[in-house]
Order: structure tokens, then sequence, then C-alpha cells
């Protein structure tokens, strides 16, 4: 069972009159069940980004990135929106593509799950499968090769490097999160794939309150299971990837990741993914740490339905 804080309607002038309007201004929750045993005084609340129309936080900045492309004309319905994904930023390329006419073509690791790629290619894109035990680092070399190649021919979003990845959050995500707790939110923590949820929310609610602290989560090991996200010692670290931002790191493996993942399902009725169960587990594990006043917000990244064929189920 989970407790909804707010949930802010869009304002009138945002609405644009297709699924695109649904994204972003959603629902801060409590997890009544699993932080019952916080220190009193300290919550933790979670973002339900997993209730955006593509399924994912990463509807915000596939539609920042798009609809600044569009602005400065760098994007034309004659060229393909090309980019690397691990799967989440590829749904939504291809989502919001469909709704606004664009052809999509996305690299991404041959081992991405089944769900994924039956998504993608059910949204109609072109998928490029890259060497898998390249991750999607792999995914990135090989739609920078195709972008310097035919370069007018696609649009490379370059979600690492695209600034409107972070603005999205900034100008989105941290204000909402700043209205839904009232100001009190004192901890925001993500973990980090390109980097953008952490960068651009940290970074404007540090603006709105110098003491709010930053933390990071990242995979305890360079080989794991966390979709989408980056152990950035020894990954490509991406160009929007502001390494002062985060205040503290906390290290989540995979098995801990999945077990909570099962736990937000069986216990607060919330389906979501393994990153979001990461998400979560660092949060309730950080927050053992703090004193009465605390509040930290974490993200609830994406829907369970993308891993259904993973055994972790089970």
């Amino acid at each position: 069972m989970v407790e909804m804080i707010l949930e802010k309607p869009l304002a009138a002038a945002t609405r644009r009159g297709d699924v695109l309007s649904s994204i972003g201004n959603t629902p801060l929750l409590r997890l009544p069940r699993l932080a019952r045993d916080l220190p009193t005084g300290v919550e933790v609340c979670v973002k339900a980004e997993h209730l955006n129309p593509g399924g994912s936080v990463k509807d915000r900045a596939a539609l920042a990135m798009i609809l600044e492309a569009e602005r400065d004309g760098r994007l034309t319905h004659d060229k393909i929106i090309l980019d690397a994904t691990s799967g989440n930023t590829g749904i939504a390329y291809a989502m919001i593509g469909a709704t606004r006419g664009y052809r999509v073509t996305l690299c991404l690791p041959q081992n991405a799950n089944f769900e994924r790629k039956r998504m993608l290619r059910i949204y109609g894109a072109e998928l490029i499968e890259t060497d898998p035990l390249l991750s999607p680092d792999g995914a990135q070399l090989r739609a920078q090769e195709i972008a310097a190649c035919e370069p007018e021919k696609y649009f490379y979003a370059d979600q690492y490097n695209n600034d409107a990845n972070w603005r999205a959050h900034y100008d989105g995500t941290a204000p909402e999160i700043w209205e839904q707790t009232g100001g009190r939110v004192t901890h925001f923590l993500a973990g980090m794939g390109t980097s953008g949820t952490l960068t651009g929310t940290a970074r404007r609610l540090k603006e709105f309150n110098p003491r709010v602290r930053a933390v990071a989560m990242q995979p305890d090991s360079p080989l794991h299971g966390l979709e989408g996200m980056k152990h950035m010692e020894t990954a490509i670290v991406p160009g929007i990837y502001d390494p002062t931002l985060a205040d503290e790191t906390v290290l989540v493996s995979t098995e801990d990741a999945q077990a909570m993942a099962r736990r937000l399902a069986r216990e607060e009725g919330l389906f979501v993914g393994i990153s979001a169960g990461a998400n979560v587990l660092a949060a309730l594990r950080y927050a053992q740490t703090l004193p009465p006043g605390s509040t930290v917000v974490t993200v609830l990244c994406d829907d369970g339905g993308r891993y259904l064929s993973e055994e972790f189920w089970e």
C-alpha cells in the first residue's frame, strides 16, 4: 500500500493534447510498510516516474531533447532520430517518434531483454544490436560511428552528452519535488546512467536550498544487472556528468536490488524495475543514518513489465 502526497495536474499552457501531455507531474509517494522501521522523524519518498506514458523517467529527457532539436532546426522530418540506449530512453524516443511522425533507429546491446526489444519494435523503431560484452558503451560507440558516417541522414540525440537531458529534470523533476514536499526535501538520491536525473534534479534542488544533499547510487561492481546504470569508475563517463554534485555515494548489489523490486510489488503494490529497487534500497539504508527532520526523495525509474522474463521474480 502506498500513500500519495501530491499529484499536480499539468498546467494548461503545457498541454499538447496528445499522449506527450502526460509526461511529467508524476506523484510523490510514501512507503508505509518498507519505511516503517526508519528512525522517528525521518521519511523516504519516491517519485513515481514509472507512471509516465512510456513507462519510465526517460520520457522527460527524450521529449526535451527532441523538442530542443526541433526548435533549433537539427531535427526535421527528413531525418531519422538516432541514439544508443539500454532500453528506456529508446522506448521514449520510439513513443515520441510515433506521436510526432519521426523514424527512429536505436543501437542497443544484443543482450537487452526480450520485453524491451519487443516494445521498441511495436512502436516502429529499427534496432541495431551491438556486442553484449561492451554493454551500453558498445551501443554508444556504434551510434557515434553511424552518425559520423551519415550526418545528413540522422539526428543523433546523444543522450549522454546532451544538456537538454539534465535540463529536463532541472526544469521539471526538481521543482515538482520541491513543491510536493513543501520544501522539506533534505536529500535527493538517484542512480546514474546518463546521470541526467541526478545532475539536473540535484543542481536545481541545491539552488532552492544549498543544504540539500545529493546522493549517487551506483552498482557495486562493473559486472552487474542494474539495467541502465553505470559503474562510473569503469564505464565511459557521460559528458553531462558533474562529479562535484554528489555529496555521497551508496553502492548496491544486483541481487539486493532485485529483492527490493520484489518487496515493492508485494508489500507496497508498486510493480517497478530493478533500478527502482536499487534506488529504494539505497534510500532506505541511507535514511537509517539520518537525524529527525530528514526527507529523502528517490526515483522509481521504470515499470516492472519490461522485466517480466527475468528469473528473479520467481
